[in-house]
C-alpha cells in the first residue's frame, strides 16, 4: 500500500477525544453516583487519573522509542511476547471495538426515543434494531469512501459533541452549591428526603466506579491504532497525552458538579442521559433537549471513529501475516474494504443478539471493558520488559530508561487492578471470544509460509489455556445466560 502519512497531531488528538467521548459520557453523572458518594467519586478519579496517565504515557513512550512499530496496539504485544500474543491483542481489540459500536447503536436509539417516544424505548426494540442496523451500513459506506474523509467528518463531530458538554459544565459551575455537595459526602447516611442510602464502605464504592471510568477512557490508544497514517510517531504520543488530559478534566467535572446541584440519591435514579434531567433542573425542559441532541451528535461521531479503528487494525495485522491475507484488501480510496465489510457484518449479528437482552447497554459496556483490559495490560508489560532488559531500550531515546520502567510498572499495576475490579463473570465470556480466534491465527500462520512452526512450545501451552478457559466460559454462559442478558 502506498498510503501517504497525512494525519497531524490535531487530527490525531481529535480522533483520540472522539473515540473516548461517546454518548456514554452524557450519562456519567448517574453511572458514577449509582453506587458511590461524592468523596468516593473524587478518590476514584484520582486513582483513575493516575492510572490512566501511566497508560497514556505507556502509549506515548512506546510510540517514541519504537517508531518502527506502526502496526497499532497489537504490534507491541507481538514485539514483546510473540506472534500468538500479538494476534490475541489484535483479535481482542477488534472484537472490543465491534461491541463498543453496538453499544453506541443502543444509546443512539435510546436518545431518539426522547424525541420520538415510545418508538425507540430501551434502544433495543425491533424498530431500534432496524434503524441501528441501517446506521451500521451508512457508516460502512462512509469509511469505504476513505479514511481521510472520515477523519475530516470526525473533526466536525468533535466540535459538535463538545459544545453541549461545555455548556453543561459552564452552567453548573455558576449554580454549584458547596453545602449540597458536602451533604452525605461519604455515603454513610440514610436521608429519605434526598433519596440517599447507606452505600457501604469506601472501598466497595470506589470499586463500583472502575468499569465506568474504564469505559469512558476506552479509545485512549486511538492515535496508536492508526499510527501508520500519522505524519510522525511523535505526533502520536502528543495526541495521546492531549486527548487524555482534556477528557480527564471533562469527566471529573461532569460527574462531580451535579452533586453540587442534586443529591447522590436523586442522581442515581435518573434515566439516561442523566445530564439532561440535571440540566433541566437548572434551565428548564430545554436542558433535556440540548443534552439528548448532544448524545446523538456524540454517538454518530464516535461511531464513525470506532468504525475507522476497527477496520484499520485487522488490515494492518494482515499486512504482516498476523491476520489472514484477505484482510489486507483495500479499495481505490485506500480504505480497508474487506476488514470493514467483515466488521460491519459482525456488528450486524451483535445487533440481533442485543434484541434479546433486557439490559443491552450494560451488557455491551461490560463485555467491551473486559475485552480491552488484556490489551492494555500487555502493552504496559511490554514497556516494563523492554525498559528492564539490556539492549532492548534505545540508548538515544529522549525518554530515560528509569521513567519508562516506572511508567510500565505502575501502568501494569493499574491494569491489573482494573482486571480485579471487573470481576470474573464477563472474563469467562471474553475467553470464548479469544478462543474462537485460535483457528484464525492458525490460518494466518499457514499463509505466512515463513518456515517457522505455527505455534512455539510456549504458544501451544498458551493456546491450550485459552481454549480450556473458552470451554469453561461456554458452560458458564449456558448456566447464567439469563443473568448475563439482564
Amino acid at each position: 500500500m502506498a498510503t501517504e502519512k497525512k494525519l497531524g497531531v490535531i487530527t490525531l488528538a481529535g480522533l483520540v477525544i472522539s473515540a473516548m467521548i461517546g454518548g456514554g459520557v452524557y450519562n456519567l453523572p448517574q453511572n458514577m453516583a449509582q453506587s458511590a458518594s461524592a468523596g468516593a467519586i473524587i478518590i476514584a478519579w484520582v486513582i483513575t487519573g493516575l492510572g490512566m496517565w501511566f497508560l497514556a504515557n505507556t502509549f506515548s513512550i512506546l510510540s517514541d522509542v519504537k517508531p518502527e512499530v506502526t502496526s497499532g496496539i497489537y504490534g507491541y504485544g507481538e514485539s514483546g511476547f510473540g506472534k500468538l500474543m500479538g494476534f490475541q491483542i489484535a483479535w481482542g481489540y477488534w472484537i472490543c471495538n465491534i461491541f463498543a459500536n453496538v453499544g453506541y447503536a443502543i444509546l443512539l436509539m435510546d436518545s431518539f426515543n426522547y424525541f420520538f417516544n415510545p418508538y425507540f424505548k430501551g434502544g433495543n426494540n425491533l424498530l431500534s434494531i432496524i434503524c441501528g442496523s441501517l446506521v451500521i451500513w451508512i457508516m460502512y459506506f462512509a469509511v469505504l469512501a476513505g479514511v481521510k474523509q472520515a477523519t475530516f467528518i470526525n473533526n466536525i463531530g468533535v466540535v459538535g459533541k463538545l459544545i453541549p458538554l461545555l455548556l453543561f459544565v459552564f452552567i453548573l459551575i455558576f449554580k454549584f452549591d458547596f453545602s449540597v455537595f458536602t451533604t452525605n459526602f461519604w455515603g454513610k447516611d440514610v436521608i429519605p428526603s434526598l433519596m440517599d442510602k447507606d452505600l457501604g464502605g469506601l472501598f466497595p464504592q470506589i470499586k463500583s466506579t472502575m468499569l465506568v471510568t474504564l469505559w469512558v477512557f476506552i479509545g485512549i490508544e486511538g492515535a496508536v491504532v492508526i499510527s501508520s497514517r500519522a505524519n510522525s510517531q511523535k505526533d502520536v504520543g502528543k495526541a495521546t497525552v492531549i486527548g487524555f488530559l482534556g477528557c480527564l478534566i471533562m469527566y471529573a467535572l461532569l460527574s462531580l458538579l451535579p452533586l453540587g446541584i442534586l443529591s447522590q440519591g436523586k442522581i442515581s435514579t435518573m434515566s439516561p442521559p442523566s445530564t439532561g434531567p440535571i440540566l433541566s433542573t437548572v434551565i428548564g425542559n430545554s436542558g433535556n433537549w440540548i443534552m439528548n441532541l448532544g448524545v446523538i451528535i456524540a454517538l454518530l461521531s464516535s461511531w464513525l471513529v470506532w468504525t475507522v479503528m476497527l477496520a484499520s487494525l485487522p488490515f494492518e495485522a494482515a499486512k504482516d501475516g498476523t491476520f489472514p491475507k484477505v484482510f489486507a484488501t483495500e479499495n481505490k480510496n485506500e480504505s480497508p474494504s474487506y476488514s470493514l465489510l467483515v466488521s460491519s457484518i459482525l456488528m450486524q449479528l451483535c445487533m440481533i443478539v442485543v434484541y434479546f437482552s433486557n439490559n443491552a447497554w450494560n451488557l455491551m459496556l461490560s463485555i467491551t471493558g473486559v475485552m480491552i483490559l488484556p490489551c492494555y495490560f500487555i502493552c504496559t508489560l511490554y514497556l516494563w520488559k523492554m525498559s528492564k532488559a539490556d539492549g532492548e531500550f534505545p540508548n538515544a531515546s529522549p525518554i530515560s530508561r528509569e521513567k519508562a520502567l516506572l511508567t510500565g510498572v505502575l501502568g501494569s499495576i493499574y491494569a491489573a487492578w482494573l482486571i480485579y475490579a471487573a470481576g470474573l463473570s464477563y472474563f469467562l465470556v471474553a475467553a470464548i471470544i479469544y478462543a474462537l480466534g485460535i483457528p484464525v491465527f492458525r490460518k494466518a500462520r499457514l499463509e505466512s509460509n515463513d518456515g517457522k512452526p505455527i505455534f512455539t512450545h510456549g504458544e501451544k501451552i498458551f493456546a491450550a489455556l485459552i481454549i480450556v478457559s473458552g470451554i469453561v466460559g461456554v458452560f458458564y454462559t449456558i448456566a447464567n445466560y439469563k443473568v448475563l442478558l439482564g
